[in-house]
């Protein structure tokens, strides 16, 4: 329970906060418009922070502004019960009874009658979707969704998922090499959109969290990573830096043969088309034929799209807002 303290009329209570089974605390951003829940570890992180980030919107306050409306209430019902019960005792001590004198006597008594205790609060920690540790702090925290800023430092969490994404893009290039020649093609195949879409969800979230360093915020939003060259374009213009830069001439041009393969399989069945032709510079490609796509060429295209990750995370951090 609580520990409750008398000064002159105020009255201090210390009320302790349960975690959940693992030890994971609950959170909730103070700002109305987010109120996001998430989950912290004890004992992980940043020793003696007094600061948090909201893992949503990245708002930065006072971890006590962070109690969840449902611990705010738990505490609250104990710090009625706790007074209530306090008053009840303090009034029985004043419990009398004067018995009537005389034939014309009148008995005056005063007992107090307990009643019930005042209810308590129950709640349980939410169940979350995703546990991440904060490889700058090593926090260990829960969200709903996937992206997130770490609480403690405010590192956010893209870089780390992108990474985590393309060492399971390895395991399926490693089952292909153990399975039939059919299911190998599928997953390799699947490798490479998977691919391609962690970088699409990766450049997503990095734009809309950097919005505000934008010369056209808000268009940012709608910037897609499917295509290297659409998103190089849009990037220059919204950002003033170029992804193309970031890699040497034949990184480039085999990562866009690899993305273009991707749109083939996507959105025709994976057969060349004249467009393919013209964007990729694909050489060997014949119009109508079923486009290959090889467990070498998706290794290869990882590391590059890691660069070209870690480098727009670079020149990201290295804008300024706009005025």
């Amino acid at each position: 329970m609580s520990d409750l303290e008398r000064s002159g009329n105020q009255i201090t209570m210390n009320i302790p906060i349960s975690t959940d089974e693992q030890g994971y605390l609950g959170r909730e951003c103070p700002l109305s418009e987010c109120e996001g829940y998430f989950k912290i570890l004890i004992g992980t992180g940043l020793k003696g922070i007094e600061d948090c980030y909201c893992p949503y919107c990245g708002h930065h306050d006072d971890q006590r502004n962070f109690t969840t409306k449902d611990q705010i209430e738990y505490a609250k019902s104990i710090a009625f019960r706790q007074v209530t019960d306090s008053l009840e005792k303090d009034l029985k001590k004043l419990e009398f009874e004067t018995k009537p004198k005389g034939p014309f006597g009148i008995g005056i008594s005063m007992k107090v009658k307990s009643g019930r205790p005042y209810p308590i609060h129950a709640y349980k920690e939410k169940q979350l979707e995703k546990y991440f540790e904060c490889p700058n702090c090593t926090l260990k925290y829960a969200v709903y969704g996937v992206f997130a800023f770490c609480p403690d430092c405010g590192q956010h969490n893209s870089l780390q998922i992108l990474h985590a994404n393309m060492e399971i893009i390895r395991k399926m290039i490693e089952m292909a090499s153990l399975s039939a020649p059919d299911v190998a093609e599928k997953l390799i195949e699947n490798a490479l959109e998977d691919c391609i879409s962690s970088f699409d969800g990766f450049g997503r979230e990095v734009c809309r969290i950097n919005n505000c360093k934008a010369k056209i915020p808000n268009k940012t939003l709608k910037i897609s990573f499917q295509s290297l060259y659409g998103a190089n374009g849009n990037i220059q213009q919204s950002f003033g830096f170029s992804l193309e830069n970031e890699i040497d001439n034949e990184e480039w041009k085999s990562a866009n043969i690899s993305f273009q393969k991707r749109h083939l399989l996507t959105h025709k069945m994976g057969i060349i088309d004249d467009e393919y032709v013209r964007r990729s510079g694909d050489s060997s490609a014949i119009v109508g034929r079923k486009i290959i796509v090889t467990a070498d060429e998706v290794l290869k295209l990882i590391p590059t799209i890691e660069k070209l990750a870690e480098s727009m995370i670079y020149s990201m951090e290295s804008l300024g807002e706009v005025e």
